[in-house]
């Protein structure tokens, strides 16, 4: 008995009447046509049986079973752990994680996400990119949701309140004591302001001093580039907070080296509890924002809408403040009424 040959795409094209370059094309998804030459195709890729072919295949089904992930640095810890817990949810709901790291671009970010787009049934996307980027994806015909706010109203973003992140630290501070407290930012980012609006809230209202300074990107090494400007000043503050745990860290570092001791001299924290925070020295205070309960959240989201459903875009946890001896006040005493979740 004789075996059935395996279609080819030469076949395909033969039978829809087409070059084999539109198949291609249309199989790849690198270009439209009109609807009744995708339906030839689609008919003669299902009679066929050239369906065995996992791109043809999602030409017939309208699924790719992936699922893309943009992130701005794959190196920084926060990234990497919600990547972890968006796989974890994808694998679980039969998809895969097609992953791209943006490298902190301000530029050629939608030449990055257009292989991306192509090639998935929705995108989970940094929202610290290009406005313009933002309002090309919402217009695509696929789920899309950003991780953050990004300056678009009206598509689906999931994080962490960043505002109330920033105004657990300040209260925190306040109650050590501190009346000066340095922010190091990174003015690119839409939640930098945020940050910075929950800073003021605790901050202001305490009577307390803010002293804003910027790092040039947030990463370690640019913490510790900024330390020494900060630092060396006669009116450097008491306290400094970094951005992001990244920051903070570099930030210490540098400290150390130019002979601060802290918290001593000078009480240092950050934002996300990155894995990394808890085993620096001194350990590093900061702000759990769950980055992998995230990932899986984002995920869940992407899927549901994937299938056909809407999404839901609370978050089911809260920022927690994680008190560790970096910010600590020297004499290891807390002002009478201080209210800090212990680190878990």
């Amino acid at each position: 008995m004789s075996r059935r040959k395996t279609a080819t795409i030469r076949d395909v094209a033969e039978a829809a009447g087409v070059s084999i370059a539109t198949v291609s094309k249309f199989i790849n998804r690198q270009q439209s046509f009109s609807a009744s030459v995708e339906e030839k195709l689609r008919s003669a890729i299902s009679e066929l049986g050239y369906s065995q072919n996992p791109a043809a295949r999602s030409m017939v089904t309208g699924r790719t079973t992936a699922i893309g992930l943009a992130v701005m640095d794959i190196a920084n810890p926060h990234y990497a752990n919600v990547m972890k817990g968006a796989n974890r949810v994808a694998l679980a709901n039969g998809y895969n994680l097609l992953v791209v790291d943006l490298e902190e671009k301000a530029t050629g970010v939608r030449e990055l996400l257009e292989p991306l787009a192509l090639r998935t049934d929705g995108l989970i996307v940094s929202a610290r990119i290009p406005a313009a980027v933002v309002d090309w994806l919402a217009g695509l015909n696929k789920p899309v949701a950003f991780l953050g706010q990004p300056e678009r109203q009206g598509v689906v973003s999931v994080g962490m309140d960043s505002v109330e992140a920033a105004s657990l630290l300040a209260g925190y501070l306040v109650q050590q004591g501190f009346t000066r407290i340095g922010y190091v930012g990174y003015g690119r980012a839409a939640w930098n302001a945020e940050r910075l609006r929950g800073l003021h809230n605790v901050l202001d209202a305490a009577g307390v001093e803010l002293m804003e300074f910027d790092a040039e990107e947030p990463t370690s090494e640019a913490g510790e580039k900024v330390a020494a400007r900060v630092l060396l000043r006669p009116d450097r503050p008491q306290a400094v907070i970094g951005c992001n745990d990244l920051v903070a860290i570099g930030f210490m570092t540098e400290a150390r080296a130019l002979g601060f001791r802290i918290p001593q001299d000078i009480a240092i924290a950050g934002i996300d509890n990155i894995p990394t925070s808890r085993y620096v020295s001194p350990p590093l205070t900061t702000v759990d924002v769950f980055s992998e309960a995230t990932g899986e959240w984002v995920m869940k989201q992407i899927i549901s809408m994937a299938t056909g459903h809407s999404p839901d875009v609370h978050m089911p946890h809260e920022p927690l403040l994680v008190v560790r001896e970096s910010a600590k006040r020297a004499d290891g005493e807390e002002r009478a009424g201080t209210q800090t979740n212990p680190e878990y």
